[in-house]
């Protein structure tokens, strides 16, 4: 049995204050095994939308509304304790991908574009794009706390070396700084859109924390749970930046629904990753999530290969041998090939929605992102 996705997704307005449901998940039977076989790097390279002549650097077209991001967000952090501030700069050092706040600023542009033909960022947008890196790295730094981890971007995590209870107040300030910048931007539309990311974080970790028996609600567990804890955090910013830059609801949709479906890309190939990368090059433990007993898309998949591992996710890998046996199966499997198609469903959609938009160099370099989701290896 292979899993197939409606990807006609539920409204921004339907999700409500923590309901958010995949009902239109489908799982059909003997449908879809022609990508059974189909190798992980063929899957990616029918992704491609965008033309040699069309081709925009995402990370270029975005450097000068992040220039000086890093500096900007430890001005948010400015604090009296020397030890405070180090922690919560720690993460903030320049050296990671700003993948988020691109994604926000090039999305600020797409719809400006679309609404007045501005290329501008507004000042308010781009503080979005700084609140949305500031909500993401606190929630790192609670996560590392929660899975007792002891690396993160290629070095230790705030918790091994400060210990847990500094790293949970250090991302307490860091997101109750969030907050006041979040505050600052004085649009009560905007504070509800991004309080509720703060919201389906805290949902997201407790669905993590819990697992369903029957083998087709545990897919949409594992979805729903995919979209709260990475997935809503870039669709609501891009909802949130639409709004400041258009009046039309329409494309508040538009910038919600590929968020939405960049972010779950985003995460089932981070998933895959924990399989098919080394350690080096994710700058993190592989096989981490086997290790916390948790049961992503690869092992879902494989899953209905090998049911024998049905045993091991509902005793969340505890047992001796339970972690290596279930790698073993993934790898034996199509499991990291039916992920990867996934991923590239849900690009497709991203890639779909965005085109409403009117055509710029912005909504082109959008586009390209997605294929750099599916092509990324850390």
């Amino acid at each position: 049995m292979v899993l197939s996705l409606n990807l006609s997704p539920p409204s921004s307005r339907a999700t409500g204050k923590g309901k958010f449901a995949f009902n239109n998940i489908i799982l059909l039977k003997n449908t879809l095994t022609r990508f059974q076989h189909t190798s992980t790097s063929h899957l990616c390279s029918c992704s491609k939308t965008v033309s040699n002549e069309k081709y925009q650097d995402p990370f270029q077209l975005g450097r000068k509304d992040l220039k000086n991001l890093y500096e900007d967000i430890k001005k948010e952090l400015l604090v009296s304790t020397a030890e405070l501030k180090e922690m919560c700069d720690y993460y903030f050092d320049g050296k990671g991908k700003a993948f988020r706040p691109m994604i926000v600023v090039l999305m600020a542009r797409a719809c400006n574009i679309h609404h007045n033909n501005s290329r501008e960022v507004q000042a308010s947008q781009r503080s979005v794009a700084i609140i949305a890196e500031m909500i993401h790295t606190a929630s790192l730094v609670h996560d590392d706390v929660i899975d007792d981890a002891n690396s993160r971007r290629g070095k230790m995590t705030v918790n091994q070396i400060w210990g847990e209870r500094k790293a949970v107040l250090a991302g307490d300030f860091i997101l109750s700084a969030a907050s006041v910048a979040l505050a600052r931007i004085g649009n009560t539309t905007i504070i509800s859109v991004l309080t509720q990311v703060i919201e389906d974080l805290v949902r997201g970790e407790f669905l993590q924390l819990g697992s369903k028996e029957n083998e087709n609600e545990r897919f949409a567990h594992y979805l729903e749970k995919t979209f709260k804890k990475t997935a809503s955090l870039i669709a609501n910013s891009c909802k949130a930046v639409s709004i400041l830059g258009c009046p039309d609801p329409k494309v508040h949709e538009i910038a919600y629904q590929y968020g939405r479906n960049v972010g779950i890309a985003f995460q089932l190939i981070d998933d895959v990753l924990d399989f098919t990368s080394c350690a080096d090059r994710l700058g993190k433990p592989t096989a981490a999530d086997l290790k916390l007993g948790l049961a992503t898309g690869p092992v879902l998949f494989a899953c209905r290969q090998f049911p024998e591992m049905n045993a091991m996710i509902m005793r969340r890998f505890s047992k001796p041998g339970d972690v290596e046996r279930a790698r073993k199966y993934v790898l034996q499997s199509d499991g990291v090939q039916q992920t990867t198609y996934l991923a590239q469903r849900y690009c497709h959609e991203a890639t779909r929605e965005i085109s409403k938009l009117r055509p710029s160099p912005e909504r082109e370099a959008l586009i390209q992102l997605t294929e750099m989701v599916l092509l990324r290896d850390k």
